[in-house]
């Protein structure tokens, strides 16, 4: 099987990593520095579960320049799909498998919107990994795995080979009964502290010890899972509880990734979290007040990075 993994930054670049590692075909779509660093010499993994170092069967900027990929597996921003579906478009065949593993709640729509539904899975992952410097990647916490599945949940002849695959290669996967559920699951705790951490600079245990931000926090939350309950997705006050169990046990000192991005100016994925909350909530006859108020007070923010990244 041919393996095209694009974007090789912290999720792309361990599970791409580990993929190639097991020996199988796998190929890169990076940019820049990094990608300059991993022709050289190769792609470096630290990792809590063992450090590693990969010379992928090809490292390139160029989707046309990569063998016919079987399986693509996006390691990208959620605000990236939408350029990168076009890009990606003329490589996709017949049976050419997507597998998206971004955070966000829409990610498959997106991908819908622009390649053919037969093409696309639906995906998320748990992993806290980044790019430590150019060719090198650093997987600091958390179990890597990786959730997956058909969107109508059919256990297919192509999502059992891919589980295979991940299990060939050491990686934890896992093909749920309702693979959408799974994905809310996520997003409503990502998107819970990814606004209010990102409005206000700060880790989720000062977060935690304000009274007034804890409460804005859990009535955020409860908006997103209302948000989710009119389109149709199973969320219930047990999933609120679970997800605050998760934020009251996470670390001092812990910021969520897209909160890192507001904080340093670049473009993140703020659209499609609290806005994509707003939008939805406005389209279903959903209130979203506290989302609306996280989203509108960073919004400025986020265009002008938007701008200088242009």
């Amino acid at each position: 099987m041919e393996i095209l993994v694009y974007g090789v930054g912290g999720v792309g670049g361990y599970f791409g990593g580990r993929l190639a590692d097991a020996g199988l075909n796998v190929s890169m779509v990076a940019r820049g520095e990094h990608l300059k660093a991993i022709q050289e010499n190769g792609l470096e993994v630290e990792s809590i579960k063992g450090n590693f170092k990969v010379n992928p069967k090809m490292v390139t900027s160029e989707v046309s320049e990569v063998p016919k990929p079987d399986l693509i597996i996006l390691g990208i921003k959620s605000w990236q799909i939408p350029e990168v579906a076009i890009e990606l478009r003329p490589i996709i065949g017949e049976n050419t498998i997507i597998l998206p593993l971004q955070n966000g709640a829409d990610n498959y729509e997106k991908l819908v919107e622009i390649l053919p539904q037969r093409n696309i899975l639906a995906g998320l992952c748990f992993i806290v990994s980044f790019v430590e410097k150019p060719g090198k990647i650093r997987h600091a916490s958390y179990e890597p795995k990786i959730v997956f599945g058909e969107k109508d949940n059919s256990k297919s002849e192509r999502i059992l080979k891919i589980h295979d695959i991940l299990d060939e290669a050491g990686i934890e996967n896992k093909i749920p009964d309702n693979i959408d559920l799974e994905i809310w699951k996520k997003f409503l705790f990502i998107c819970t502290v990814s606004g209010i951490g990102g409005l206000t600079r700060v880790p989720i245990d000062k977060i935690r010890e304000s009274e007034f931000l804890y409460g804005m926090m859990r009535d955020s939350a409860k908006e997103i899972i209302e948000v989710g309950k009119a389109k149709g997705i199973p969320l219930d006050n047990e999933h609120l509880e679970m997800v605050f169990e998760i934020i009251n046990g996470q670390p001092r000192g812990t910021t969520a990734s897209t909160q890192r991005d507001i904080m340093n100016g670049k473009a993140s994925e703020l659209e499609n979290f609290n806005g994509y909350i707003v939008r939805e909530g406005a389209r279903l006859g959903v209130k979203t007040p506290v989302n609306r108020y996280i989203y509108e007070c960073l919004k400025p923010m986020e265009e002008a990075a938007r701008r200088s990244s242009q």
